[in-house]
Parts: structure tokens; C-alpha cells; sequence
């Protein structure tokens, strides 16, 4: 057989053949006087085995030493490591259809924030400040929108222990009406230093009130040793900068305050 009639019989191309040629998946055939490849039934039967495991799921080099008479593993071994991870991708499929279902719920019932998607313990903390604002008079605070952007950064960026960590916090908050009453008006005084200068003498006492609303969970340390830096990190600065200078020198003693109560 040429190896166009052998590609054919085994539903492959002639293209992959070579390719399989090329790595030594499988051996060169004896060649005719006039270099054309001639190959046998046994080419065909290897050449089928390999497309049946490579539908497995098996990769090239996984299909090698299922192959090799010296491979370091038997092909069972290597289709029971092919089956667990199927197992473990398809958990990771049903857990992000299960977000998906949420997330489409969520839609239906009344839209996603803008800063979506996010997790659902966030989406809820979200609903809360959305109730927030229709009980108030007037438009949202431009610093509770700054916020939820930074939370849901948060929800992405930071590790399961620090996202937890993140979200008991938030939770606590909103689970009580009066703290998040108190926050809204803390936002609406850091909008009131949008244009000030960082030597504005309202800061001390923004920065109190930001200090005073925090739970006493926040004068805990996150897991992991991810505490924030005395000096704030190049994280907290970057979030610094995205502020007005008023509003960053009053977040800035805030957290001042956080440390001292820290050290206590």
C-alpha cells in the first residue's frame, strides 16, 4: 500500500502519517527502488491503534509508551490516568455550569452588576448596595461604584483563603442594614474630597469613620501571611493612585489606624 491507501483505511491523512513518522510514533516502512514508502497490514493495524487512543483522549507522547515494549508504563495505567482526569475536567465543567445557571438566573431576575460576573457570594453583597441606593435619595456615590470594582478584582485575583477571607468581611457588613447605611455615608463624604487637597482638614475625621465601620474581623490578618505591609505594598499604591489626594490620604490614615489596632 502507498500512504495515501494506508491513511484512508485507518481515517487519517496522509499529512498525519508523516508527522507520526517524524516523532517515531511509528516506524519508517521499507522503502521501494523508487522511494516510494510500501506498507503492510501490520502499518494499518498500528496506525488504526493509535487514532483509537488518541480519541481517548491520550496525548502523542502518552500513545508512545503505550506502544513501547520498554515503556515505564502499561497502557492500563495510562488509561486510568486518562480517566481520572476526564473526571476531573468533568467536575470542572459541572461546577462552572452550575455558575453559569446562577449567573443566567441572575440576568433574568433583574440584570448583573457592570463589574460582573463575580462570585455569588459577591453578587449578593452587590444586591445589597443595589438596595442601598434605591433607598437613598439622590444618584450612588462614585466611591461605592470605585469600591465593587475593587472587590470584584479582589474576587478574581486573591486565593480561595484570602477571597474567603474577603467575603466574611463584606458579608458582615451587609447583613446589617445600619452598617451599610453608615458605609454609604462614608462613601458619600470621600466624594465630597474628590477635588480637595491632601491637606484638607476634613480628612481625620473621614478617615476615623472609615476605621470605625470596619468589623473587628478586618483587625485580623488575612490567611497566608498576606497581612498588608506597613508600607502598603506595591498593590495598596496602585490602589492609592486611582484616588484623588484627599481621598487616598484619608484611606491612607485609615489603614494607619488599621495597623495600630493590628499591634494592640
Amino acid at each position: 500500500m502507498r500512504i495515501g491507501e494506508l491513511a484512508a483505511i485507518a481515517g487519517v491523512t496522509p499529512r498525519t502519517v508523516r508527522h507520526y513518522h517524524r516523532i517515531g510514533l511509528l516506524p519508517e516502512p521499507a522503502r521501494q527502488p523508487n522511494g516510494y514508502r510500501e506498507y503492510g497490514m501490520r502499518d494499518a493495524v498500528e496506525l488504526a491503534r493509535v487514532r483509537r487512543l488518541t480519541e481517548l483522549g491520550l496525548s502523542l507522547d502518552e500513545v508512545r509508551d503505550a506502544l513501547a515494549d520498554d515503556a515505564g508504563k502499561d497502557l492500563r495505567e495510562i488509561l486510568a490516568e486518562l480517566d481520572a482526569d476526564l473526571a476531573r475536567q468533568e467536575e470542572a465543567i459541572r461546577q462552572r455550569r452550575a455558575r453559569l445557571a446562577e449567573l443566567l438566573r441572575r440576568a433574568d431576575a433583574g440584570g448583573l452588576p457592570p463589574e460582573g460576573p463575580v462570585s455569588p457570594q459577591l453578587a449578593a453583597v452587590f444586591d445589597d448596595m443595589a438596595r442601598t441606593t434605591a433607598r437613598r435619595e439622590g444618584p450612588e456615590p462614585a466611591m461605592a461604584a470605585k469600591e465593587r470594582e475593587l472587590l470584584a478584582l479582589l474576587d478574581t485575583t486573591a486565593d480561595e483563603g484570602q477571597r474567603s477571607w474577603m467575603l466574611g468581611l463584606v458579608q458582615t457588613l451587609s447583613a446589617d442594614e445600619q452598617a451599610m447605611e453608615r458605609a454609604y455615608e462614608i462613601y458619600a463624604r470621600l466624594d465630597e474630597l474628590a477635588d480637595a487637597a491632601a491637606d484638607d482638614p476634613r480628612i481625620p475625621e473621614v478617615a476615623r469613620m472609615v476605621a470605625d465601620s470596619m468589623p473587628a474581623e478586618m483587625f485580623q490578618p488575612p490567611p497566608d501571611g498576606a497581612a498588608a505591609d506597613e508600607d502598603g505594598g506595591g498593590f495598596a499604591e496602585a490602589i492609592f493612585a486611582d484616588f484623588a489626594p484627599a481621598q487616598a490620604e484619608a484611606l491612607r490614615r485609615a489603614m494607619d489606624l488599621f495597623q495600630e489596632r493590628w499591634n494592640r
